[in-house]
């Protein structure tokens, strides 16, 4: 019995709703839900139909209208798009990128064309391209969760990541030409891309303001303009013989720069979710019923992803004098399989480039790498310890072997600063301003290698190391310093706190006055317990600036209290802006 569209619609998006709670109690992605809600309704899932068929009786119609998420989807992408980080990439970033993205698809092809479950040479570049993307979604979330976002490793991981999104508008560019690559036909679709380009940025810097300027007091009429315009260059695209998601990627892009971009991406997401979630259900409708050759391929697919990902990301910041941890960490992070890639794929099925085959084996790839890396970035301090001997014992030294530990100056510090992070940036900026004869006293111990380079100029005399590390703060002077701070809230120790930290530091150096760091109230008396001499709460003095700028405010001398922060902000010149 053939079901209307709209019965069909509701098959889909209440198995993926009912999919995605137990996703979520299980705390596994929501991509991986929707994709075992297509296949658990698709043909080779649950029937109730005597010839066998799945509960969706017309998928076609499924991914006609999963098509329009698919271009919301590449939309929203363009959005969140920052074109000024794009442009400001530093040299770490855009060497790992390059390093990573031409690497792992040289090596994928090369891997998939003569092992690999790819039948022709042109489906083992899509598997290839589609393998050396990695995930923003699910990266984004845990190192936010672990508050690692802003560290020298996540925003190395963010950069690649960037850098990747421009790869795939370049191979979305040339995707539907892939089939016949002649000269003429290739340097025709660069054209038309240019073309593309330019129109959308004519267009976005001089008509667009205008319109939207002039409907800016409408909030649906912006909506619809923004999706008027999304779709505007999908098709404009379509007519150039490009792909359409390019199209809406590049309108995203143009869009990302406006004032309404928050309004327009706000409204634009709910809208965005319906489609998506049918895409992706659909997507699943075309994963086939695995066998173990299925599965061994699946498990072939995603060894070649991790390999290509420790080769080519690992060597390259290690060679820039990144040392383990910013070496090894992005590595890790990068270790999953982008829901773009899900895209491109599908959109090399449209062409007529992949098989079900590979789509299959790439959707479980995908789910199983999505799990996988979720627990590998969770525990990638674990990991990098459990590494760090092999490291030593292939004779790769760390950063503590080279310039950053000065072994001629052996002179004891007074003052030793365990962790630089803002509150430590701002203490040293402090201490220069009002108490510069303390600078020859200090030693800071940290492993961002980008704080030793700015810390060495200032004068500053750095240990590169791991402040949880006994040996470290051994060899760093720790048990000789007389005064020993640590700044760091434990949400940013890794495998450990301040309570142990400080435990440690009585151990090595009883004598020493410690500082530490609270974030809880409850803290403060067992720190005092266990040795701790002061313990400062950023949380107190914050409110008493904030009850300040309350009386303030009560005397409208906001304004006043402003420009004394700001007279302050530009005497300062510190490590950590």
């Amino acid at each position: 019995m053939e079901h209307s569209l709209v019965t069909d619609i509701a098959i889909c998006i209440i198995a993926a709703w009912v999919v995605a709670v137990v996703s979520q109690v299980a705390r596994q992605p929501l991509l991986l839900a929707y994709l075992v809600a297509g296949f658990a309704v698709g043909p080779h899932g649950i029937s109730f139909h005597k010839d066998g068929t799945g509960l969706i009786t017309n998928p076609d119609s499924i991914h006609t209208i999963s098509e329009i998420g698919l271009s919301l989807l590449l939309f929203m992408i363009g959005l969140e798009i920052d074109l000024k980080k794009m442009l400001s990439a530093g040299r770490v970033i855009t060497l790992t990128a390059g390093a990573q993205i031409l690497g792992c698809v040289l090596i994928g092809w090369v891997v998939f064309t003569f092992i690999g479950p790819a039948q022709t040479r042109l489906e083992a570049i899509y598997l290839a391209v589609a393998a050396a993307m990695s995930s923003t979604v699910i990266i984004v979330k845990i190192l936010y969760d672990k508050r690692e976002l802003e560290t020298l490793a996540g925003r190395v991981t963010l950069g690649v990541l960037v850098l990747q999104d421009i790869a795939t508008i370049l191979f979305l560019a040339i995707q539907p030409n892939l089939k016949h690559p002649a000269a003429d036909v290739m340097l025709k679709a660069v054209g038309n891309v240019i073309l593309l380009v330019a129109v959308a940025f004519l267009v976005s810097r001089f008509v667009l303001p205008k319109i939207f300027k002039l409907i800016a007091r409408l909030p649906e009429l912006v909506l619809v303009g923004a999706l008027a315009w999304c779709f505007a260059m999908a098709g404009f695209a379509d007519y150039l013989k490009l792909s359409t998601a390019m199209g809406a990627l590049i309108a995203g892009v143009m869009l990302s720069t406006f004032p309404y971009t928050l309004d327009v991406a706000a409204k634009v997401t709910s809208l965005r979710d319906f489609f998506v979630t049918l895409f992706f259900v659909g997507l699943g409708m075309s994963i086939p019923v695995p066998t173990w050759t299925y599965l061994l391929w699946t498990i072939f697919v995603c060894l070649v992803l991790v390999a290509t990902r420790l080769m080519t990301v690992f060597p390259v910041l290690y060679s820039m004098k990144q040392g383990y941890r910013v070496s090894l960490l992005p590595a890790i992070n990068l270790c999953q399989m982008s829901e773009l890639s899900l895209v491109l794929l599908a959109l090399g099925k449209t062409s007529g480039d992949v098989s079900d085959n590979v789509i299959g084996i790439c959707a479980f790839s995908f789910a199983f790498l999505a799990v996988g890396s979720t627990y590998a970035i969770l525990g990638n301090d674990t990991l990098l310890r459990k590494v760090t001997p092999w490291f030593k014992k292939l004779e790769l030294h760390d950063l503590d072997h080279t310039a950053f530990m000065t072994r001629t100056d052996v002179k004891p510090r007074r003052i030793c600063l365990l962790g630089f992070s803002w509150t430590a940036s701002s203490l040293l900026a402090e201490i220069e301003r009002s108490r510069p004869d303390l600078i020859p006293d200090i030693v800071v111990i940290d492993f961002n290698p980008v704080v030793h380079e700015r810390l060495k100029a200032r004068g500053v005399y750095a240990v590169y190391g791991d402040i949880t590390a006994r040996d470290v703060l051994h060899h760093a002077g720790a048990s000789h310093a007389e005064v020993i701070i640590c700044s760091l809230p434990n949400m940013v120790l890794k495998g450990a706190n301040n309570l142990k930290i400080l435990r440690q530091l009585r151990q090595l150096n009883p004598h020493a006055k410690i500082i530490v760091h609270a974030e809880l109230l409850a803290d403060i008396p067992l720190l005092y317990e266990a040795g701790a001499d002061y313990v400062t709460a950023p949380r107190l003095i914050e409110a008493a600036d904030l009850l300040q700028a309350v009386e303030f405010a009560d005397q409208n001398l906001l304004a006043e209290k402003r420009r004394e922060q700001e007279t302050r902000l530009k005497e300062r010149d510190e490590v950590i802006p």
